[in-house]
């Protein structure tokens, strides 16, 4: 009989580090792991586990530093450009290069261009050279037994330089902390995997295990464990035999099939079962056979944020170093951002330079949406004590890709389409220094935030019932007074996505009515939205009559997920969509997708560059037109300035 488990009590976020840092120091477990004997070769990016001091000086005897001749000093004075004077080679004058050691008795040396060569065997001189002038003395560098590195340093190459100059081979390192990943799950499948109904390929292990490689660790990753009690408390035996972490993916919640707190229970200690964070609060810390183990939710971005939280720290500890601060910059919050009181809440962004400052833009908050992380150029922390962020609040974004690239990307926010995604590939190919950051907000939105000063661009197709004509009448409404362009992008094939062969037999908008048909709707404000709607009116089909009418997707893509995966029998989206994954396409309406830019970024260098891919391109022409669906003919023309 399966037992569910019920939360110890969850604590906040900063109250449950400490305690996970007090119980694992406590038992020995947070603090520096010991160091080990390695070639000064092989140290690169290790931490020093003693202080290193140099054996011998550098350099080891006094060199010349400069091309030219070494002198006694004491033979040079007097010289003058009205009285110059020679020196004979060998004897009171030698030859060195740079490097060279000081021959014996000579005391400074005179770069080669000041010198002339008579040819008698003496070099002349116009100027007094001084004491040691031009000479590397016996430790300039390095005097052996002083310092070269501190314990507990991250060694970088200048610093093994250092250390070879020093005269040593070997080096005290600490161990590398070792973390093993146990993925759980009996619906996991290895990547590669041929997949049926059910299966989801298991890549957090690999996520969370490149993490901590970066962080300096050592990783293994164990097979995938199916939802086992016994199985999962062979494993975690198992990997505490080795490991200084352990690190169980999934099972962490109270479903009747999470294991993870019933197995660290039977083996060891569970310190604490749920942390007031979201994504997150199904973190466990505990302690078998002496070593930690952190359970982690299944979902990919709790499983990010739980270890980033709790694995990154201890990491760092073991190899006695502070956890590195991540960089941040406030931004301005380009909409309103709420949050439960209680939780500390984290939340993807995406990140851009408009104007003078930078605005986030807050992305999918799913917790099972993987390419929120892999889209989010930062993240904001909500404190437990809010709710949330008015929108134009400026808030703190850490970030997780370096600022400079950030302000040099192409901030849209708008409607969604495929072709971005393409020309977001194309800019980055032609040129590797800019960017396009996309946000799918809904056409009107796009709109609203070039109003705000929040966006470079928005992609759009709002059509305007009363005028029949596309994104003009509303550019008008909302940029009164500013001047913009309107750029087509491409003409569109909009349509019903339904399931491959069309087995329900829908043949339009009046089968959406239907008892046995379930809808599946764009977000409000997108101009697909906007296009489902007015369809709906002109064919007297109140939205009412349609069952999931308030289903929303907030991109084409979602909406052949959701047919894809019978969420819903049919629903509005573009025919690439449909050509993308697979699903059949009933015919609607065509449409203007366009982009609209405010006369002010034109002009800016990524803008230019992104428009020039638009306008002349033939490549990305051609990509476009082969996601089927797609008239190009008018790609790059200015449809309306004013």
């Amino acid at each position: 009989m399966t037992k569910r488990q019920i939360y110890i009590s969850p604590k906040p976020y900063p109250e449950a580090l400490e305690l996970w840092r007090e119980r694992l120091a406590s038992a020995g477990l947070w603090a520096p792991l010991q160091g080990e004997v390695i070639n000064t070769d092989d140290a690169l990016g290790r931490v020093t586990a003693e202080a290193v001091e140099a054996k011998v000086s550098s350099p080891f005897f006094h060199a010349s530093a400069m091309d030219g001749v070494a002198v006694r000093f004491a033979d040079t004075l007097g010289a003058s450009e009205s009285s110059p004077k020679r020196l004979k080679v060998g004897e009171q004058a030698v030859f060195v290069n740079t490097g060279h050691p000081l021959p014996a008795g000579m005391d400074a040396v005179i770069m080669i261009e000041d010198i002339e060569e008579p040819g008698d065997g003496t070099v002349e001189i116009i100027d007094a050279a001084t004491p040691w002038q031009h000479i590397r003395p016996v430790g300039e560098d390095i005097v052996a037994t002083e310092l070269i590195v501190s314990e507990n340093h991250l060694l970088r190459p200048m610093d093994i330089a250092a250390v070879l100059a020093g005269g040593i081979t070997e080096l005290s390192v600490r161990r590398r902390p070792r973390v093993s990943f146990i993925p759980t799950g009996s619906e996991l499948v290895p990547p590669g995997t041929d997949m049926k109904r059910g299966d989801i390929v298991e890549y957090n292990s690999r996520m969370l295990a490149g993490m901590a490689v970066q962080w300096g660790a050592e990783v293994r990753r164990h097979d995938i464990v199916r939802d086992d009690l016994a199985l999962l408390k062979q494993a975690i035996a198992e990997e505490a035999k080795w490991a200084d972490l352990v690190v169980v993916n999934a099972g962490s919640s109270a479903g009747t099939e999470d294991y993870t707190i019933h197995a660290i229970a039977g083996l060891g200690e569970v310190i604490q079962h749920g942390v007031s964070i979201r994504p997150g609060k199904p973190t466990i810390f505990g302690l078998v056979d002496g070593k930690a183990v952190l359970g982690v939710p299944g979902y990919p971005v709790s499983a990010h944020v739980s270890f980033r939280l709790f694995g990154g720290p201890l990491v760092y500890a073991l190899q006695g170093r502070e956890q590195e601060r991540p960089r941040t910059i406030t931004a301005k919050l380009s909409r309103q951002l709420s949050s439960p009181i209680g939780v500390e809440e984290f939340v993807n962004v995406k990140l851009g330079k408009v104007g003078a400052g930078i605005i986030a833009t807050p992305i999918s908050r799913g917790a099972g949406v993987l390419m929120s992380i892999v889209r989010a150029d930062g993240v904001l922390r909500i404190p437990s004590g809010l709710e949330g962020f008015a929108a134009g609040s400026e808030v703190e974004a850490e970030l997780f890709r370096p600022l400079e690239e950030i302000e040099k990307s192409v901030v849209c926010i708008g409607s969604h389409d495929n072709t971005l995604d393409l020309l977001a590939n194309f800019l980055k190919k032609r040129h590797p220094e800019y960017g396009l950051s996309s946000a799918h907000v809904g056409s009107l939105g796009g709109v609203i935030a070039l109003r705000k000063g929040e966006a470079h661009i928005a992609g759009s197709h709002l059509l305007d019932e009363e005028a029949d004509e596309y994104n003009i009448p509303i550019v008008k409404k909302h940029l009164a007074g500013r001047k913009a362009y309107i750029i087509n992008l491409v003409h569109r094939q909009q349509g019903l996505l339904v399931k491959k062969g069309n087995p329900k037999g829908i043949a339009g908008l009046a089968d959406l009515t239907r008892d046995d048909v379930v809808f599946v709707n764009r977000q409000p404000g997108s101009g697909t939205r906007l296009l489902t709607d007015l369809s709906l009116r002109r064919a007297g089909i109140d939205p009412s009559q349609v069952k999931g009418y308030e289903h929303d997707e907030y991109t084409h893509m979602g909406v052949a997920s959701a047919v894809l995966s019978d969420a819903a029998d049919a629903g509005m989206a573009i025919l690439a969509a449909a050509n993308a994954l697979g699903t059949d396409f009933v015919p609607v309406a065509s449409e203007r997708y366009d982009l609209i830019i405010p006369v002010e970024h034109i002009g800016h260098p990524a803008v230019e560059a992104m428009l020039d891919i638009v306008r002349n391109d033939a490549e990305f022409k051609k990509a476009v037109e082969g996601l089927g669906g797609y008239d190009t003919s008018e790609m790059g023309k200015v449809v309306w300035e004013g």
